[in-house]
């Protein structure tokens, strides 16, 4: 679905690097200041959707400005939807589909017009610090918030008809270190862990799009002070799957930094999406091929061809991007 676009004003730029020739806008803000931000030259059959998570800082830090950003640039770009991969809400979660955490945290925030269009959440830890079950229903009061169970499937098409499958999957209840801790996560034992890798493996293997990629909050490979048990546990329940059916992008957050891990031998590319609010340093490990401490959001575009990820800090510059290709 093609918007119609307003008169673009452009200076073509050819940047170096490994970051492509990209056209810089200059639109008028919302706090009426003049906002200069990189688009990049998409084919034109793609598919593009933007990836946020860690948002939910009432409107403070860089959530405002990386919420504007990302409604300017879907003014310039073709934007299908928006994944909201956890932590919309910190940092208690919420208590109600009327808590006032929904207004400050996210519809006055993310109030451009280009940004009204479908969102698909997932839970990170922080909603499960809250009621899980009202960030499921809150999609009953909010027509854009598309959530309708704690992990789903989602098959998006490119315009040149290209397939890719979006699972949005719960990783709280993949790992331990939450299943175990009754008082602070109290849904998380709650939930059936080999139901749901029962259902992602089912999803892998019968889906017939092209690309595969899954979407969880917490990672599976990252640079992190957080307890390496994480990790060990999505390892060990998580990219077994991964592996055997070839997926192609595994995207998470939790970790507030850009990272983009590629371990030896490995197929899929892991991107650590950096926070939409407030972001914490980095450095690279075994198999990093870029990591910032930036705050921002991805750009994901797909066709027949590639993958392709334009990771935009809060400035509104593509500061890193990668292809995907089989």
């Amino acid at each position: 679905m093609k918007k119609n676009l307003i008169t673009l004003f452009f200076l073509a730029v050819a940047l170096t690097g490994g970051v492509p020739a990209v056209a810089q806008h200059s639109t008028p803000a919302l706090n009426e200041k003049t906002v200069t931000f990189d688009v990049p030259q998409l084919p034109k059959d793609a598919g593009n959707f933007l990836i946020a998570n860690d948002l939910g800082r009432n409107g403070y830090y860089e959530q405002k400005p990386v919420a504007e950003l990302m409604g300017n640039l879907a003014e310039k770009v073709d934007i299908e939807c928006v994944a909201a991969l956890g932590d919309v809400h910190h940092f208690e979660g919420v208590a109600s589909t009327s808590d006032p955490l929904w207004m400050t945290n996210y519809e006055l925030i993310y109030s451009h017009p280009e940004l009204m269009l479908p969102w698909y959440p997932i839970l990170g830890n922080h909603e499960y610090n809250g009621n899980t079950q009202a960030v499921i229903d809150y999609s009953r009061v909010s027509r854009r918030w598309m959530m309708p169970s704690r992990y789903y499937a989602k098959t998006v098409e490119a315009e040149d008809d290209t397939q890719a499958l979006l699972l949005f999957i719960d990783t709280a209840p993949l790992i331990d270190k939450y299943r175990k801790d009754s008082i602070d996560y109290p849904d998380a034992c709650r939930q059936d862990r080999e139901a749901q890798l029962a259902w992602i493996e089912e999803q892998l293997r019968t889906s017939k799009a092209k690309w595969k990629i899954v979407m969880g909050h917490h990672p599976v490979y990252a640079q992190t002070t957080k307890s390496e048990k994480e990790r060990a546990d999505m390892q060990k329940y998580l990219k077994p799957l991964l592996d055997r059916y070839g997926v192609d992008l595994y995207v998470c957050g939790h970790i507030h930094t850009f990272q983009h891990i590629v371990p030896a031998g490995s197929k899929t590319d892991y991107l650590v999406n950096t926070s939409g609010s407030l972001a914490r340093e980095v450095s690279p490990i075994e198999g990093t091929r870029f990591c910032s401490g930036d705050e921002g959001f991805t750009l994901l575009s797909f066709n027949a061809d590639e993958i392709h990820c334009y990771l935009y800090n809060e400035k509104g510059k593509i500061i890193y991007d990668f292809t995907h290709r089989r």
